[in-house]
């Protein structure tokens, strides 16, 4: 903005099209002599960042796939496809390849061959794309002795509301970035390498998170609940955390060897009936404060990593942690050490028939063994924890996240080529 646009009073009273022209000319004049060399030189200077979001990457190759210890990116895709018939392990072996190496490029920030450009203007934006392989892939690759036992299926679980058709899949592909364009040309890759009759798509969902630079200083995310969620996440720096998360090398089968298991679950929160309990109500129901996420244990002090007491009394003598609130229930302490990591979208998918919010969580949650990991948790979650009244699990899956690539490798060539 010109001062004269900043300060109108500036402006010449009466403005004639020769003034106009006149100022016009010598505009030009300026631009073709001495301004010109000095535009020219301001063209050679490299423009600064607006932020660093964009820059920053994830190595694609490594022990581990991107995706599982990286921090939660503001968008996120996840998606299954089904092997075609015929497809068979060569096909299979093929489409990853050409995964892996579309998403060696996209990480680095390189444009893939025969890219449309959706995001050619953006860095790599924290860009992961993480691979798995379901149940079902096994028998159709022909590759059923290498089937690991932490792959068989969930058991059913009394308030589950699963459609099928949104459940499970062959192969899983969790595309997670900073950008929103950054994530969709991911996924739209992704998609046209599987076009070729190798896989076709099964279920899509689109989440999201706290974009990097909201706050002002790093949080925990909150949910769509408005709860601080994800303090009793697993810390890198815990002395199990490798051990609960990721699969041994000595590890079975070989093929796993670094990977890990995800459990991917759609679930929907019943918003409108959550926002109509008062504010007291829903922090018993969680059993920590809604505004810094500090557990109840703490009475009126505290923080959202104060440890959370369950033997903590009130003045009435009732436990200041409710006997169904989400945090007794789901500690690990209440469920002989169970862990898991998780990692999590939020997601909005419109409005029901009946005006509510179709929104929740898209939770994933990465284990070394979900039968040791996710299905005790859930199982007590399930028949005694208060949140669940407010929650509908609507879909749900379970892949094997093999280890990361080396230079020259694919995803999953350790399987494939077994």
């Amino acid at each position: 903005m010109t001062e004269q646009q900043q300060n109108p009073s500036h402006a010449p009273s009466r403005v004639s099209r020769r003034y106009v022209l006149g100022a016009a000319g010598a505009a030009g004049l300026i631009a073709g002599g001495a301004g010109g060399a000095f535009g020219a030189a301001q063209l050679k200077e490299e423009p600064t960042a607006l932020a660093s979001v964009g820059s920053s990457s994830v190595p694609f190759y490594g022990n581990r796939q991107g995706g599982i210890t990286t921090p939660a990116q503001a968008r996120g895709h996840l998606v299954a496809f089904d092997l075609t018939a015929g497809a068979g392990r060569k096909g299979a072996a093929a489409l990853l390849k050409r995964w892996s190496r579309a998403a060696e490029e996209m990480t680095a920030g390189r444009v893939p061959s025969g890219d449309n450009q959706i995001a050619l203007d953006a860095g790599p934006s924290s860009l992961t794309v993480t691979f798995g392989f379901g149940r079902s892939f096994f028998a159709k690759t022909a590759l059923a002795k290498q089937l690991p036992d932490a792959l068989a299926p969930l058991p059913d679980f009394p308030s589950d509301e699963l459609v099928a058709a949104h459940s499970n899949g062959d192969l899983w592909v969790q595309i997670g970035a900073d950008d929103a364009l950054v994530a969709f040309h991911a996924l739209r890759v992704i998609q046209k390498e599987a076009g070729d009759g190798a896989a076709r798509l099964r279920w899509q969902m689109n989440g999201f998170n706290r974009t990097p630079g909201a706050t002002a200083e790093p949080r925990t995310a909150r949910n769509l609940m408005g709860q601080v969620d994800g303090t009793d996440n697993p810390k890198q720096t815990d002395a199990t955390f490798n051990e609960r998360v990721f699969v041994p090398s000595s590890g079975s089968p070989e093929w796993m060897a670094g990977g890990s298991y995800a459990v991917v679950r759609r679930i929907r929160m019943l918003l409108d009936a959550w926002d109509d309990l008062s504010l007291e109500r829903q922090e018993k129901v969680i059993g920590r404060r809604k505004s810094d996420g500090a557990p109840l244990s703490a009475g009126k002090g505290g923080t959202e990593t104060t440890p959370v007491d369950l033997d903590k009394r009130d003045a009435d003598g009732l436990p200041a942690i409710a006997a169904d609130a989400h945090i007794r229930v789901a500690k690990p302490e209440s469920n002989s050490g169970a862990a898991m990591l998780r990692r999590t979208f939020s997601y909005h998918d419109g409005f029901r028939d009946d005006g509510a919010p179709d929104a929740g969580l898209l939770f994933v949650a990465w284990q070394a063994d979900p039968l040791k990991g996710f299905v005790p948790v859930q199982r007590k979650l399930d028949g005694g924890d208060g949140l669940s009244r407010f929650l509908r699990h609507e879909s749900s899956g379970l892949f094997a996240v093999p280890g990361g690539a080396g230079k020259g490798e694919y995803v999953g060539q350790r399987l494939l080529e077994s």
